[in-house]
């Protein structure tokens, strides 16, 4: 039986990407902060999840990461999905000091930890999500564009050191645009907005097909594609928001 260890699993897109790895036949290990909601969500399915209370920012989050792959009997693949952000027009220092600790030393502390363990046994995939935030930088949210970027590159060099230490790792980096879950807040105005099922699906044919790098949907990587075309002269002109 395939075993998936999911990191940010009591709402959003993890809990919707364990909805439908359990619905697939998947062993489930889910974490996040909010213990709560996962003894919810194993209660569908009790004999095929295992829960465990986990906060990327604390330094015990490996260990209990360690203990839940234990729980479930090891670890095929390790979904991350944790990670806050917010605009911050401000420079507000709270908010930009939070989502460093979160998306930046949160984000290496548990794929590092992940990383670890699959190349100690036999491999596996790891599949995170980011966002199409790390493409150019975004003056309203400065913070969380900046750490989107950086685990855009972090995948990408662990990637290549798998490749070079010759461990059986897959990555898939998955980057949707505005997606409409708690992390935009209460009725967001965004445009092109994602609903978290559509958005789910496409994520789970992206980790089967084994993809390096998939954005989300196409309307968003006909826009990516665009922005990085834009000279940087001009893009610090632009009010993206």
């Amino acid at each position: 039986m395939k075993k998936a260890i999911i990191i940010g699993a009591s709402s959003g897109l993890g809990n919707e990407v364990a909805k439908l790895l359990l619905a697939d036949g998947w062993q489930l290990g889910i974490a996040a902060r909010r213990i709560e909601r996962l003894e919810e969500f194993k209660a569908q399915a009790a004999d095929m999840v295992e829960v465990q209370a986990l906060d990327v920012t604390s330094d015990d989050a490996p260990q209990a990461l360690e203990a839940l792959i234990k729980k479930v009997g090891g670890m095929d693949l390790f979904f991350y999905a944790s990670g806050v952000g917010n605009q911050n027009m401000e420079l507000e220092p709270g908010i930009e000091l939070k989502t460093v600790a979160t998306n930046g030393m949160g984000f290496t502390r548990m794929i590092g930890a992940a990383y670890r363990y699959m190349a100690e046994h036999g491999g596996g995939h790891i599949a995170a999500i980011s966002s199409i935030a790390g493409t150019k930088g975004l003056g309203a949210a400065p913070s969380y564009s900046a750490t989107k970027a950086f685990q855009n590159t972090y995948i990408q060099s662990l990637e290549q050191q798998a490749r070079m230490r010759g461990l059986n790792i897959a990555f898939t980096d998955l980057r949707p645009g505005f997606v409409a879950t708690a992390l935009l807040g209460d009725n967001p105005k965004y445009p092109m907005l994602l609903k978290p099922e559509k958005v789910a699906s496409e994520m789970m044919r992206a980790i089967k097909h084994r993809r390096h790098v998939w954005v989300i949907d196409w309307r968003w990587r006909i826009a990516t594609a665009m922005w990085r075309r834009i000279p940087r002269c001009l893009w610090r002109r632009l009010k993206v928001r």
